[in-house]
Formats: structure tokens, C-alpha cells, sequence
């Protein structure tokens, strides 16, 4: 017997965003930025003798190696994006390290919580001057990271066809905007850090001018609150992809449906989830009156740009559909 030549049916699962190198470099260069602030200030807060520059540097050091946990999941799925035991690719690894990250976020806010309540239950003296001075600096730091770690929302999709008996179809390259909450993850922790450092140049103004001491811990419960809503969003957002749920605004089985379904073709059992940032794998069994090669239905679906990796089966039944 012949040896079955199968090198033209075979690929990869390279379910990464396209814009997976540029968002890794981009979170090691922020990473950087924030752990040079860090050093700075913890450096001169110890030689000057500043508390509030040695608690700020601190607390950039949370939000630094919270973003490393960005830039290793990004490493991590680029170095092993070939590695045949992931099944379906490394794609959702953004997704493992967004929801661990997220998990950061919260105990962030929990902390910056209970912090401000601990301060408005007794409160100390501030030295105004000075930590005006450390939050305008700090919150220019933050804007540069952010926008360092802005999402241009553009991804794309590799694929090859295949024709044989349960198919196989990678779509051909296309762009599709697509959360990467990844890198989502690491914005938000930026974010946060900004939005607290608006909130205390707010606080501490109204202190100096007008001796609210209260208005800085206020502040912190209003940021930690805002900071648990992101969290609480990312939290749900990465862990719907983990357990491969379909997003509620995703239109994907209707589309699959619409284009499938006739009046000798129904699908009996429909499959999709998210195996990348833009990436949408599909398993669908289909039965028929008149059945067809699978290719013929993988051709109905190559308009759906959305679609990545699918699988058809097709079973012939004689009652009429």
C-alpha cells in the first residue's frame, strides 16, 4: 500500500493576535518605565527622607510586576504558539494572564480601600507640597504608559484549506477587531494608577486650600471603587473566553446558521469559541438529505472572517427535512 501524502492537509494553530509582538514589546518598555519611576522615587524618598515618595514607588512596584504578568503571557504564547500539545494554540493565554491580572487589580482596590477608610477613621497629617509633587509626577508617567499600551483593535487570522471527510478550514487573512484583554489587563493597571493620581492631586489641593484632610481618603474609596468596577469587567470578560463562552454581542451561530442551513441542510449540533484575539474556532455536524463534501460547506462560510479554525461533519438521513 502507498503512503497517503497528508503535508498539504496539515497546519499550524497560530491563533495569535497580529499585533502580538507589537503589544509585547510595548509592556516590557512600559515596564521599564514604571520600575525606573520606582527606583527614583524610593531612592530619593529614602535619601531625602520623604515617606510619600517611598509609598508611591512601592505602589508602582505592584503595578510593575502586575504587568509582568502580561509580558510573560505574551512571551509564553509567542515562544510555544508551534508547540502541538496545545491543542487549539496558545492564543487564550492573553486571556489566562488578563484574568490573572485582573485578580491583581481587585486585591489593589481592596487595599486602596481599606487603606482610605483606616485614614478617614484616623486621620494624619499630610505634607501637601510634597505629595502634590509625586502624584503630578507619577500621573505623567501613567499617561505616557497608557498611551504607550493603547489597543489599535487590529488583528488578524492565518489559515489554510483542507478537504477530507471531517474538514478543517483555516480562513484565509483577514482584519477583525478584537479585544486582546491582555493587553487590556495592563491598560487598565496604568490606568488605575492614573486615576488615583488625579484623585489625590484633587484631594490634596482642597486639603492645602481648604484643610479637608477628609478629601483624601474619600478619594481613595471613590478610586478603589472605580478600580473593582475595571477589574470586576476584566474578570468576566477573560473568563467567559476561558470557558469558552460565546460573547453576548457575538453574532457568530446565526452566521454560521443563515449560512447553512436549507431546506435539505440542518445543523444538528453547533460548537463556537474563542481560541485568540480576533480567532473564532467552529465544530458543527450537519445532516442532510442530499449531503455534500464538507468542503462545500466550508465555502458557504469563508465570508464569516470571524471563523479561524472549522470543523464539519455531514450524516445523511432519509426523512424529509
Amino acid at each position: 500500500m502507498s503512503e497517503i501524502d497528508i503535508s498539504a492537509h496539515t497546519h499550524e494553530h497560530n491563533f495569535l493576535g497580529s499585533d502580538h509582538r507589537r503589544n509585547e514589546r510595548r509592556v516590557w518598555l512600559v515596564i521599564a518605565l514604571t520600575a525606573s519611576m520606582m527606583v527614583i522615587e524610593i531612592t530619593a524618598g529614602t535619601i531625602y527622607g520623604s515617606m510619600a515618595l517611598v509609598a508611591d514607588g512601592w505602589h508602582m512596584s505592584t503595578h510593575a510586576g502586575a504587568m509582568l504578568i502580561t509580558a510573560l503571557a505574551y512571551l509564553y504564547a509567542r515562544r510555544h504558539v508551534s508547540d502541538r500539545r496545545f491543542t487549539f494554540g496558545t492564543g487564550k493565554l492573553g486571556d489566562l494572564g488578563g484574568f490573572a491580572s485582573a485578580i491583581v487589580l481587585a486585591l489593589i482596590a481592596l487595599l486602596i480601600g481599606w487603606e482610605s477608610l483606616t485614614r478617614l477613621a484616623n486621620p494624619v497629617e499630610i505634607s501637601f507640597e510634597q505629595a502634590i509633587a509625586v502624584a503630578v509626577v507619577g500621573l505623567a508617567v501613567n499617561l505616557l504608559c497608557a498611551w504607550l499600551l493603547r489597543d489599535d483593535h487590529s488583528h488578524n487570522h492565518h489559515g489554510h484549506g483542507h478537504h477530507h471527510g471531517h474538514d478543517h478550514d483555516h480562513a484565509n487573512d483577514r482584519h477583525d477587531p478584537a479585544r486582546d484583554n491582555n493587553l487590556r489587563a495592563a491598560y487598565l493597571h496604568v490606568l488605575a494608577d492614573a486615576l488615583t493620581s488625579i484623585l489625590a492631586i484633587v484631594a490634596l489641593l482642597a486639603g492645602r486650600s481648604y484643610g479637608w484632610l477628609w478629601a483624601d481618603p474619600v478619594m481613595g474609596v471613590v478610586g478603589a471603587l472605580v478600580i473593582a468596577r475595571w477589574s470586576w469587567g476584566l474578570i468576566r470578560d477573560s473568563g467567559a473566553v476561558l470557558l469558552d463562552r460565546v460573547p453576548e454581542d457575538e453574532d457568530l451561530p446565526a452566521e454560521i446558521r443563515q449560512a447553512l442551513e436549507t431546506d435539505i441542510d440542518r445543523i444538528a449540533d453547533l460548537h463556537v469559541w474563542q481560541v485568540g484575539p480576533g480567532h473564532h474556532a467552529a465544530v458543527i455536524s450537519l445532516v442532510s438529505s442530499e449531503p455534500r463534501e464538507p468542503s462545500n460547506y466550508k465555502e458557504r462560510l469563508a465570508k464569516i472572517y470571524k471563523l479561524s479554525h472549522i470543523t464539519v461533519e455531514v450524516e445523511r438521513v432519509n426523512a424529509t427535512l
